[in-house]
């Protein structure tokens, strides 16, 4: 592939070559985030490709156009997630043997899915940095054939067919947001957005603690974040690729950074309303629509994964009710005497608040006669709710004080 340009007529063959791997994900309108935001908002659910992320396109390509001698050394990449199960199963599909470098960390049920398709698993590295250097020098003394995650102009292309999907269906798209780690999405579907219509304005949306494009665009080159901090571990790259980096300068109209704050009220809003499951770096441009500054376009949002282990979800969603007062901890002094427990009991049902968990600990005090501590987490259906509660509890004579945090279970 010329270096210096990636051609329609490579995104074209690209587009047709990665349909023998991939699932239709066909746009989904979505009425409540297009009432949200005052645009026509669409999905495009690349959560509910095979192996629960649009990586299949870029690997499966990029494996398309080896060389026979390249694909009989061997196939070799370093992953934490999704790229990993993306190049076992474009892999297994061509018959290739794939070994997949990832960190000590990763979560054992992404390690075995990869091995499940077929890959050789190597555990290296606390992060993917680490496991990347490494499989290079297995590359080198094996003579594998490497894969690059993202820093990889073929893989790019690959991944661009996202953006012919989008067009064929919206030819009207106005505006696509993207998610950005290493850039390789970002750089396959701004080309050939930007190719197609000239008119559609690509949005790279960074995790706020992982903005490495926002800081290389302002600088005008390729910088290196000293750290990253981001519960959207898809997009936790320090350094943009190199390679990609005139693509996304030339490419990229805008840069939104979200916080990881917003990352958990989009996944509640995302799986209330449309009942999926999003990654956190997949609900990058969902949450980025609260920021846009126009109103009456049509707005493609790419969803691009949705590889998340239950744990996670399991914090994720506590941590979004109690951001958003549907769940709530306060604490109250009870004299200590029979039928004070079933009176707040009683106010707090007869306002359909919702007892969670609760604690009534006698030995608070040293002096039982100045009160025991009762402590209640529960459920409410908003700020609103929960303030009714509150005063509801300090009329009837309580004082409750809310606590610093709330757990759910």
């Amino acid at each position: 592939m010329d270096t210096q340009e990636i051609t329609l007529e490579q995104f074209e063959n690209a587009s047709e070559i990665v349909k023998k791997v991939t699932q239709k994900t066909k746009l989904i309108c979505s009425e409540f985030f297009s009432d949200m935001s005052g645009n026509r908002v669409f999905f495009k659910p690349e959560n509910m490709q095979r192996t629960g992320a649009y990586k299949v396109r870029g690997a499966y390509y990029k494996i398309s156009q080896l060389s026979e001698e390249e694909r009989e050394r061997g196939l070799i990449t370093a992953s934490a997630g999704n790229h990993a199960q993306g190049v076992a199963y474009a892999a297994k599909l061509a018959g290739v043997k794939a070994t997949v470098v990832m960190p000590v960390q990763t979560p054992l049920i992404k390690v075995n899915r990869t091995r499940a398709m077929g890959a050789e698993v190597v555990l290296y590295g606390e992060v993917f940095d680490d496991s990347c250097a490494y499989a290079y020098e297995l590359a080198e003394k094996n003579g594998y054939t490497f894969i690059h995650p993202f820093n990889d102009l073929q893989v790019a292309t690959g991944q661009g067919s996202i953006a012919m999907e989008i067009i064929k269906e919206l030819p009207t798209v106005d505006y696509i947001l993207v998610p950005v780690g290493g850039g390789g999405l970002c750089t396959g579907v701004a080309t050939l957005a930007k190719l197609l219509n000239p008119k559609i304005h690509i949005i790279a949306v960074e995790p706020a603690g992982a903005a490495c494009l926002k800081a290389s665009l302002e600088a005008g080159k390729v910088v290196t974040l000293p750290e990253v901090s981001t519960i959207a571990d898809g997009t936790a790259v320090k350094t943009p690729g190199d390679v990609l980096f005139p693509y996304l300068q030339k490419n990229v109209d805008e840069v939104i950074t979200i916080d990881d704050s917003e990352l958990i009220g989009a996944f509640l809003d995302v799986v209330e309303n449309h009942k999926m499951i999003v990654e956190n770096s997949g609900l990058l441009t969902v949450a980025a629509l609260k920021h846009l500054p126009f109103t009456g376009k049509k707005v493609v949002c790419i969803l691009s994964g949705g590889n998340m282990d239950v744990l996670t979800m399991a914090t994720v969603v506590q941590s979004g009710l109690i951001e958003r007062d549907r769940v709530f901890t306060v604490s109250i002094m009870l004299p200590d005497k029979p039928g004070q427990l079933a009176k707040v009991s009683r106010l707090i049902a007869d306002l359909q608040g919702n007892v969670i968990k609760l604690d009534h600990n006698v030995f608070a005090n040293v002096n039982r006669n100045a009160g025991v501590e009762l402590t209640i987490t529960m459920e409410a259906f908003g700020t609103e709710h929960k303030d009714q509660i509150m005063k509801c509890l300090e009329e009837n004579g309580f004082t409750p004080v809310l606590a610093k945090t709330s757990r759910m279970y």
